[in-house]
């Protein structure tokens, strides 16, 4: 898969880990793990960018004696996610314009 359509594939799969409630790190990984591999290395670069994008906010709580980052989504992040769904159509087409090309049939 080509990097840059797998890199906005994961931001989009991080915000919509953080949908319907806050999480932290590991368990965005767990969540999202069924969906799309992605590793700490990975997940942190793009925890980063979304908070300096205003996509999600951060805050810490204290658990077992140690600060654990949790992540929110803002109004900006669940956007984001609407820019995304918007645009699925126009990448389904494609899609099906290039599997009729080279496959001779339509996926529907």
């Amino acid at each position: 898969m080509d990097a840059q359509l797998k890199h906005g594939l994961l931001e989009v799969c991080v915000l919509t880990a953080l949908f319907k409630e806050d999480s932290y790190g590991y368990r965005i990984i767990k969540d999202t793990s069924p969906y799309i591999k992605i590793s700490e290395s990975t997940l942190y670069p793009i925890l980063r960018r979304l908070e300096s994008g205003n996509y999600l906010s951060v805050y810490s709580v204290e658990h077992n004696g140690r600060l654990r980052k949790y992540y929110k989504i803002t109004d900006s992040g669940k956007a984001k996610i609407e820019e995304f769904l918007d645009g699925w159509d126009e990448v389904m087409n494609i899609h099906n314009y290039i599997i009729t090309e080279t496959r001779g049939k339509k996926n529907e």
